[in-house]
């Protein structure tokens, strides 16, 4: 049990030698200290999570772990140990303000990893539908490389195959404007091919030929250009096979999966914020512990010693500026004895 109490008074910052004078205030670096280590503690495990999704390697996501574990918890050691009670409880929150805000940072970093491995199982779900909204893009992208040459083959086959109809309803009318000239039911109203209907059927006749000709002429260029459609759609599906399906299985891909679900969902939402706000309530627990906590008698003996330091150096430095008086003054007094001695050489010689 002592030794847990040293190793938690260690990690707390504290001045042991100081502490062992203060038996009231044990317990209080007790729940600090510990406090600072299952935040490290913490900050390993989402640091070697963190790195595990990236490079799947057990042994370097352990060692990066114990590193960043190890980072966060000095880190909060010296943000805590460097705090002092002055029993002005606005000013020690004005000078703790910079550490809050470090600690609301640090909280943010820690929290995010082991957020997306405690909704791991949704991540993947939402992981897999955004692979495949990433591949229905690809296509998208290739489809319209092929889009404006497709639809303008296609406007030319159907203008070609819209003339030969043309031609043909206007044969098949003429065709059948003689017809009724010849049965009596139209144009002159007389049962009898004469003159009329053989001029009539002569019309639809030049027609019929003209039909012929431009099917002959339009048909060889539609099956050009359906061929030619045929190749830019074999090409674009070509190109489509060649696509592969990316695996979305990263941190930032994590990361926006998360972030999409907390949109969709609020329950995912509300357990994410209670996460990010244990996280804050942990990592900066220390510091309000301090804040809120009266001077105690370590914090009287932390002062002592600090202001007793403080003294020794005022001591010392007030020793050397003296040292440097005298010495200056013994210079001065043989710089005037040199002078005065150049002096009476000076009277002597003359």
């Amino acid at each position: 049990m002592n030794k847990l109490k040293m190793f938690f008074w260690h990690c707390s910052g504290a001045n042991i030698k100081l502490l062992e004078k203060c038996p009231t205030d044990s317990t209080k670096y007790v729940g600090v200290g510990a406090t600072i280590f299952f935040t490290g503690l913490f900050a390993a495990l989402a640091g070697g999570y963190a790195l595990f999704t990236i490079t799947a390697n057990p042994w370097w996501s352990v060692a990066f772990g114990l590193i960043w574990g190890l980072m966060i918890l000095n880190l909060d050691r010296y943000v805590v140990s460097s705090m002092r009670k002055k029993g002005k409880p606005f000013k020690e929150f004005m000078l703790a303000t910079p550490r809050i805000i470090l600690a609301l940072l640090i909280s943010l970093v820690i929290a995010k990893p082991l957020e997306m491995k405690i909704f791991e199982n949704e991540i993947k779900g939402e992981l897999s539908v955004m692979e495949q909204e990433l591949f229905a893009r690809q296509e998208g992208q290739v489809a319209s490389r092929f889009t404006s040459q497709r639809q303008l083959l296609v406007s030319e086959i159907n203008e070609l195959k819209g003339e030969i109809l043309a031609k043909e309803n206007r044969r098949n009318e003429l065709r059948r404007i003689a017809q009724q000239e010849a049965d009596g039911t139209g144009g002159t109203g007389k049962r009898n091919p004469g003159p009329i209907y053989q001029i009539k059927k002569e019309n639809a006749d030049r027609v019929d030929a003209e039909l012929q000709e431009l099917s002959t002429q339009n048909n060889a260029l539609i099956a050009q250009k359906s061929k030619e459609l045929m190749a830019l759609d074999a090409e674009m599906k070509g190109d489509m096979h060649e696509l592969e399906q990316s695996k979305l299985d990263g941190p930032a891909a994590r990361m926006e999966a998360l972030d999409r679900l907390t949109s969709e969902s609020d329950a995912i939402y509300m357990a994410n914020l209670f996460i990010i706000l244990l996280f804050i309530a942990i990592e900066t627990a220390p510091i309000f512990v301090k804040l809120i906590s009266g001077r105690g008698p370590y914090d009287h003996l932390l002062s002592v010693e600090e202001h007793s330091f403080f003294l020794q150096k005022t001591e010392v430095m007030a020793a050397a500026n003296s040292s440097v008086k005298e010495r200056s003054t013994k210079l001065a007094d043989m710089e005037k004895e040199f002078v005065q001695k150049q002096l009476d050489v000076s009277l002597d010689n003359q």
